[in-house]
C-alpha cells in the first residue's frame, strides 16, 4: 500500500511486487553529498504530458503536469519530500520515512494530502451524491528480520479516499436490487449502472479506508536455494473481511521464476471480501527474464 504514490499508477496491495505500466515522463535529477547528520541529498524534477495520444489514463487531458521530489538521507533516517501539480490531477503532497532502529528492525511510514478530491459515492438506488474535499492517507510499519531470515511485516494503512462503511453497503444493496429486477422484469438498466461503478472506484483493490497488511516469508528454508514461502492477510478493519494468502517462489535457473500462490476471501454478506466474485483461487506463474 502506498499513500504517497502520486505520480505512478495504484499497486495492488495483494501483489506489490507485480510489475505494472508506467506513465510516459521527462524527469532530472541533481545529487550531492555532504558530510555530517545530512549524508546525501537529491532532488528530482518530473514532467508529465497528458492529452489523448499520451498518458490519457493519467487523468483530464490537455495538461502539463509537473512534480517534484526531495530526498535526504538525514540522521540515517531516509525522508522524502513529495508534490504534483498541474490540471490532470489535483494538487497533492506526499512524504516518507525509513530507519532500521535496530539491526533487524526497521520502521517506515507514509503520508499524503490530495486537495479537492472528488467522490462520488452511490446510495442504495444508485444515485451519486457528489463530494470535494481535502483528504489525508497514511501508512505506519514495521519490518523485522529474525536470526532464521524470517521476515515479518506489518502495516497500518488509512485511505481517505476510500469509501466507508456504510458507503459500501448502499452500493452492494443497488448491486442486489438491480439484480432482483433484472431477474423479475429483464430491465437491465441498473445492473449496466452497477457494472460501470465496479469498474471505477468501487473496483478496485481495496475501495474502503482502513486496513491492516501483515506478511510473513522464510528464505531458503530446508536449505532450498531461491526459495521462498511466504503467508500474506490482508484485513478490512472496518468490516472485519480479509484474505490470506499463501504462496511458494522457487528459482531453480537464472532468470526463471516459479510462483504458485492461493488465495481464501472471509466475509459475511455486504463485506468486502465476502462480496468477492469468488470465494478462493489458485495461480501458477511462470516468469522468464531476458
Amino acid at each position: 500500500m502506498e499513500p504517497r504514490g502520486l505520480r505512478r499508477p495504484p499497486k495492488n496491495p495483494e501483489d506489490p511486487e507485480l510489475a505494472l505500466e508506467g506513465f510516459y515522463l521527462l524527469a532530472a535529477e541533481a545529487i550531492r553529498s555532504f558530510d555530517g547528520p545530512l549524508k546525501t541529498a537529491a532532488l528530482t524534477a518530473v514532467v508529465l504530458p497528458v492529452d489523448t495520444d499520451v498518458n490519457e489514463e493519467f487523468g483530464e487531458t490537455d495538461h502539463l503536469n509537473v512534480g517534484g521530489r526531495l530526498y535526504a538521507l538525514l540522521f540515517d533516517t531516509d525522508l522524502d519530500l513529495l508534490v504534483l501539480t498541474g490540471g490532470s490531477r489535483t494538487t497533492r503532497f506526499g512524504l516518507d520515512f525509513a530507519r532500521n532502529i535496530l539491526t533487524n528492525v526497521e520502521v517506515h511510514g507514509e503520508w499524503a494530502l490530495i486537495t479537492d478530491f472528488e467522490q462520488r459515492p452511490v446510495d442504495e438506488r444508485g444515485q451519486p451524491r457528489e463530494r470535494a474535499a481535502d483528504v489525508m492517507s497514511y501508512l505506519v510499519g514495521m519490518r523485522y528480520l529474525t536470526e532464521r531470515e524470517t521476515t515479518f511485516i506489518v502495516e497500518y494503512y488509512r485511505d481517505g479516499t476510500g469509501f466507508t462503511g456504510a458507503q459500501m453497503r448502499d452500493f452492494f444493496r443497488f448491486v442486489e436490487a438491480s439484480d432482483a429486477a433484472f431477474r423479475s422484469t429483464g430491465n437491465a438498466t441498473g445492473i449496466r449502472r452497477a457494472i460501470t461503478l465496479s469498474e471505477g472506484a468501487y473496483g478496485r483493490p481495496n475501495p474502503m479506508r482502513s486496513y491492516v497488511y501483515l506478511r510473513a516469508s522464510q528464505k531458503e528454508p530446508f536449505d532450498i536455494l531461491y526459495f521462498t514461502p511466504a503467508l500474506t492477510t490482508i484485513v478490512n478493519v472496518v468490516d472485519q473481511s480479509f484474505v490470506v494468502i499463501p504462496e511458494l517462489t522457487w528459482s531453480p535457473l537464472t532468470n526463471l521464476e516459479l510462483r504458485l500462490r492461493g488465495a481464501a476471501l472471509v466475509g459475511e454478506q455486504r463485506t468486502e471480501y465476502g462480496e468477492k466474485q469468488n470465494d478462493y483461487r489458485v495461480e501458477l506463474r511462470v516468469r522468464y527474464h531476458f
